[in-house]
């Protein structure tokens, strides 16, 4: 149940990803023609820009955890014998829980109070708390992957944090390209 669960989770949050993706990217096109095409502009244009790109930031945090597509200081880590390692991600993961904690805390009432004031957005009349919302939902949602995480760590399935090796990565790509080089100059 709980694993469905998860599975529905992560397809509505991709999908979601994908749409603010888009929406950003058609409201700074449509407001950068308004802008310089036409010499006027509109100004909730950039104030839902802004905030799908809080809803992108937030979501994407916890999507990230998920596929390993955050980056990672872990040289330290690496050098320690497995079992340190998983200490390690135990420990990495304890702390990411606390500050997910402070944040769904801190933001619960935040958002709250941002209702029973009842503000609304500054260009939009729609309410800021359902804008601002994302926080409670970005920091539960990221919470939820380090619990899903941990598990992980702790039954053996993982040793800690999966990050992107960005100079693993970079040296792969210079491979890449140094031999479609060398296959392009063989060819002449």
């Amino acid at each position: 149940m709980l694993s469905r669960l998860l599975e529905y989770l992560h397809g509505a949050e991709e999908a979601l990803l994908r749409l603010l993706l888009v929406a950003i990217t058609l409201l700074v096109f449509a407001e950068t023609v308004l802008r310089f095409g036409f010499n006027t502009g509109e100004l909730w244009m950039q104030e839902v820009t802004l905030y799908c790109a809080a809803w992108f930031v937030l979501l994407g945090a916890s999507w990230g955890i998920r596929v390993g597509a955050h980056i990672g200081v872990d040289a330290f880590v690496k050098l320690l014998p497995s079992a340190s390692q998983r200490i390690a991600g135990i420990i990495a993961g304890v702390l990411g829980l606390i500050y997910c904690g402070l944040f769904v805390y801190g933001s619960w009432i935040y958002v709250g109070k941002v209702k029973m004031i009842g503000l609304e957005m500054d260009d939009l009349t729609f309410p800021k708390w359902i804008a601002m919302s994302v926080l409670v939902i970005g920091f539960v949602l990221l919470a939820i992957r380090i619990l899903v995480l941990l598990k992980k760590i702790i039954t053996g399935e993982a040793s800690g944090f999966h990050h992107v090796d960005e100079a693993e990565e970079s040296m792969k790509l210079a491979e890449e390209i140094n031999a479609a080089g060398n296959t392009a100059g063989e060819k002449h």
